[in-house]
């Protein structure tokens, strides 16, 4: 009896391969692997058991043996021209009909022991490997064949040559055995990859969520998640603030890039902190201006003292910032209270915008704000009243407002 050790190896080599790394290109191939390997191990049990029953045995033993030669074959012509479509469909029809032709070549169902139970991997292979619709049709063969090996079994079991009882006894239990593990071990191997596959998803939904969330406020996020799309409301009463750093433009002319940006990020980086700290919403930067609101997307009836204390406090943390880099950091920092529409603009790269006057004369208090000072508008003022103190300032000239009293925030009472 030939050997076909090293197209065996080889087939061996390329399922521990792409077992042990699979990915979604190759697991396909591992699953038809594994099949078509343990085919091959029970093919050689039953070429050597029925041969050596004695010479009349030659037919039934061909049926495994002819088995090994075409799947070797195709497997050369795999590896040789990369036909997997080839091999697949090749493979697929011989684990269908060499166990029934096994059963019928011993001599029927109880002759064989139900082998042909065998050909069951076929259609469960095509539905792992090919997917579902395309599995369909090596069911229905199956089931076909079946049929026909129950038609045809008083035929097949009248001219049944004798078997020992021993080696059937043997032949069932391989059939029950080893089908179920086989089985077991194949659909066990799909679910793990399947389970890795949905917590690869799951770990790459949190990033996605997690770049989200850095993109838009949480509650925006979770209405476009639910396929909200068109997000545009309507706030009664929010505190917009603006902040910018003096004469930044003339700083960054004698920095290198790599330092600027530090620079940024150190400022930017802490009053993103105290953004969560009193819980408003950052809404952009723009080069060297902080852009936050309080009261949207979630409404909150304290959103000016929250604004309030953030900017005071951005105050001592750009102090401590310019302390520890030596470069002389001043800031304007304009607020105002009042409606605004807020709302979710473009296709690709969503942008949380707010829109009115209100944010208008937010940052025209920050354009005409004293340096290191904050200054709110009379709405604002009146909000806080009795918390903070304030100094006037009359006689504001605001671009389309005109002449307009404003105040400058002290501190907290």
């Amino acid at each position: 009896m030939a050997k076909p050790i090293e197209p065996f190896s080889v087939l061996t080599r390329e399922f521990w391969s792409r077992f042990s790394n699979p990915t979604p290109a190759t697991l396909g191939k591992s699953i038809l692997s594994l099949l078509v390997l343990a085919e091959s191990i029970i093919c050689i049990f039953w070429i050597y058991t029925l041969s050596n029953l004695g010479e009349g045995y030659a037919v039934m033993a061909a049926v495994p043996y002819l088995y090994l030669i075409v799947s070797y074959a195709s497997l050369f012509i795999f590896y040789r021209y990369k036909r997997f479509e080839y091999f697949t469909f090749t493979q697929l029809i011989m684990l269908l009909v060499m166990p029934f032709f096994m059963q019928w070549a011993i001599g029927g169902y109880a002759a064989s022991s139900g082998v042909a139970i065998w050909a069951i991997l076929s259609p469960v292979g095509a539905l792992m490997i090919l997917g579902t619709r395309p599995s369909t049709p090596w069911f229905l063969l199956f089931i076909g064949l079946a049929f026909v090996s129950w038609i045809m079994n008083p035929y097949f079991a009248s001219n049944a040559l004798p078997i020992p009882t021993d080696i059937k006894n043997a032949f069932f239990l391989m059939n029950i055995t080893g089908t179920a593990a086989i089985l077991y071990g194949v659909l066990r191997y799909f679910q793990a990859q399947k389970e890795r596959v949905m917590l690869s998803l799951a770990i790459e939904q949190g990033r996605s969520d997690k770049l989200l969330l850095n993109i838009l406020p949480f509650a925006v996020a979770e209405r476009l998640k639910k396929n909200d799309m068109r997000i545009a409301d309507h706030y009664e009463s929010v505190t917009v603030m603006f902040a910018d750093l003096v004469n930044f433009t003339q700083i960054s002319e004698k920095m290198p890039p790599t330092q600027l940006l530090d620079l940024l990020s150190q400022v930017f980086s802490r009053f993103d902190t105290l953004a969560d700290k009193y819980e408003v919403e950052k809404i952009k930067t723009i080069g060297d201006a902080y852009m936050v609101i309080s009261g949207a997307p979630v409404v909150c009836v304290n959103h000016a003292h929250r604004i309030a204390q953030m900017a005071l406090e951005m105050h001592t943390v750009l102090k401590e910032v310019a302390y520890q880099t030596g470069i002389d950091l001043n800031m304007r920092v304009g607020i105002n209270t009042g409606p605004v529409v807020a709302g979710v603009i473009g296709n690709s790269k969503f942008s949380y915008d707010l829109w009115g006057d209100t944010v208008n004369m937010a940052s025209r208090m920050e354009d005409t704000c004293p340096h290191n000072a904050i200054q709110v508008t009379e709405a604002t003022q009146k909000i806080l009243h009795g918390l903070y103190t304030f100094q006037n300032r009359p006689d504001v000239e605001v671009k389309g407002k005109g002449v307009i009293e404003t105040y400058i925030l002290i501190g907290s009472n």
